[in-house]
């Protein structure tokens, strides 16, 4: 079987390198010239628990199952990675009942390990805490997201796989039981596969809206969440990842690390019309209020702008969260075509539990 894969970030890779080493043949066609320059370029690289998404969820199911595979896969591959655990901290009473509901629902989401802490056992571990009590995560890590698409793209080449570059996808149809795949880029024209796999990211909707057997109907709005970070300029206050009680639209102003020990706080979430990058320096007199409600003794001065990555919502402010959108033929009886949307925070962590799904899907 033949199968085009659309995408070359972390999604699109790990999906790739599933199809592939059933001993289908793949091609990944991506937009840009190297892999992971989207939002796998712009993520906080943290391998998630799974605690917070609900009971039954796609999220739920695939972070959970999918940062066990990603574990397994960091230490059979080489990927720098560290199982650094985490702490979500509550700063009051209504917090502190917040943060109980997470752990029952990390509970019924079979995430091992999680804990209450009292605020005395917390800050004894973390020092420059300020808390009221918090949950322990144990299992939540960093890793090396670049490295990690290495080792997916050395699967995919090793499988016989390959990624074209510079290869945009600007219309697809069915023809004689076949995708008739049109591409962009020097090497363009038209080419035949059994099966598509979309899996562009920020441009899925977009990409959708070319295919042309696909009812347009079911292309959901894309709603666009920026979320910005900024570096602690000082040494790093914490040996673990500290997160605040969540807020709508994502997880709150938290305490991230790279495995260098660096400490940099984000993203919060700032809704968007358009794509752009640049973050506001002004943005930070919010970050120091939000995060001095747990590290009291930040410094003024200590933060500098970073970088900022965009989340490609499927719903917007006020509204309930959505789920990821995994589209196949049983949903939209279009042969040979699985559709990916919203694909955001844990899509990390989930990417090679969701890259099953979708090789089921694509074999069956």
């Amino acid at each position: 079987m033949q199968v085009l894969v659309i995408g070359a970030g972390v999604v699109g890779l790990a999906v790739a390198r599933a199809i592939a080493v059933r001993g289908h043949d793949v091609i990944v066609a991506e937009a840009e010239n190297a892999i992971g320059t989207g939002i796998s370029s712009r993520n906080s690289e943290v391998i998630h628990g799974g605690m917070y998404y609900p009971t039954g969820s796609l999220r739920a199911r695939h972070c959970v199952n999918g940062r066990r595979l990603l574990y397994a896969f960091c230490a059979t591959h080489g990927v720098p990675h560290k199982k650094c655990g985490k702490f979500i901290v509550a700063t009051d009473a209504e917090e502190t009942a917040k943060i109980e509901a997470i752990a029952a629902q990390g509970k019924i989401n079979d995430v091992e390990g999680l804990v209450m802490l009292s605020a005395q056992a917390a800050m004894a571990l973390e020092p420059q805490l300020s808390c009221t009590a918090a949950l322990h995560s144990p299992e939540t890590g960093i890793v090396d997201a670049h490295s990690y698409m290495l080792a997916l793209r050395g699967d995919i080449e090793d499988t016989g796989g390959a990624i074209a570059f510079n290869t945009p996808v600007t219309g697809a149809k069915r023809k004689d039981g076949q995708w008739v795949v049109t591409f962009g880029g020097s090497d363009g024209g038209d080419f035949e596969f059994d099966a598509v796999v979309n899996c562009a990211g920020l441009r899925a909707q977009s990409v959708a809206k070319t295919l042309q057997d696909y009812p347009q109907a079911r292309v959901p709005k894309q709603v666009l969440a920026k979320g910005n970070y900024f570096t602690f300029t000082g040494r790093p206050a914490f040996s673990r990842l500290i997160y605040p009680a969540p807020v709508h639209g994502g997880l709150g102003v938290h305490v991230t690390l790279d495995l260098a020990g660096r400490m940099r706080f984000g993203p919060d979430v700032e809704w968007i019309d358009r794509e752009y990058y640049p973050v506001d320096p002004k943005r930070a007199d919010v970050f120091y209020e939000r995060i001095r409600t747990y590290f009291p003794a930040m410094p003024d001065g200590s933060l500098a702008p970073d970088y900022s990555g965009i989340r490609p919502k499927l719903t917007g402010p006020g509204e309930p969260a959505a789920d990821f959108l995994i589209d196949g033929p049983a949903h939209h009886n279009v042969p040979g075509l699985v559709q990916m949307f919203g694909i955001e925070s844990p899509g990390l962590t989930s990417s090679l539990s969701l890259a099953e799904e979708v090789a089921d899907l694509v074999s069956a």
